[in-house]
């Protein structure tokens, strides 16, 4: 992405994220258009008003209870408010063929709680399965003295089986992102 991209992203996430809370939009100031971990790949749909949706994707190794296991994370998603209700199952049809691609045993995503009934959804078009009773322990994107190294979340995980059967997800409850 070019300068001037980063900083149509980072004005839309503000303007995606600001009304869910403030903090949620702080990590967007200025032109910066990624949160923690910056996404190797994204896909960004546009419409004659600018960005319309956003989802980004960067593969890790994260730790499931014991088990160190592949997955494509997916995070940074967002639909511009006035298009709310249109994106998050199209944004998935997009990047399907994409994990596929990449070979990935599985896509992830950790998100609210709020959004459970909007995630659910998801079965409907894909094979994902959105897990309850779930811990994300995640590194804070920048070292401070006044704030523990590290986060833990509890948040629902939606795991999108892509080369592997869900039943290989291993059964845990705690996932270390091993990274922001």
């Amino acid at each position: 992405l070019q300068l001037d991209e980063h900083v149509e992203l980072a004005s839309f996430f503000r303007n995606t994220y600001g009304p869910t809370g403030a903090f949620n939009a702080k990590p967007f100031e200025g032109s910066r258009s990624w949160a923690g971990a910056r996404p190797e790949l994204r896909a960004i749909g546009h419409d004659s008003n600018g960005v319309a949706a956003h989802i980004g994707l960067l593969r890790r190794f994260i730790k499931v209870g014991e088990v160190d296991l592949l997955v494509a994370e997916l995070g940074l998603y967002g639909v511009r408010p006035d298009l709310e209700g249109l994106g998050i199952s199209h944004s998935l049809r997009v990047m399907y063929p994409v994990l596929q691609q990449l070979r990935v045993p599985f896509g992830f995503g950790a998100v609210r709680h709020a959004l459970q009934r909007h995630v659910e959804r998801f079965g409907r078009h894909f094979p994902a399965t959105v897990l309850s009773g779930m811990r994300v322990r995640s590194t804070l994107p920048d070292a401070r003295l006044d704030l523990p190294p590290t986060r833990m979340e509890d948040v629902l995980v939606v795991v999108l089986p892509v080369g592997s059967a869900m039943s290989d997800w291993p059964t845990a409850t705690l996932i270390d992102r091993n990274g922001p």
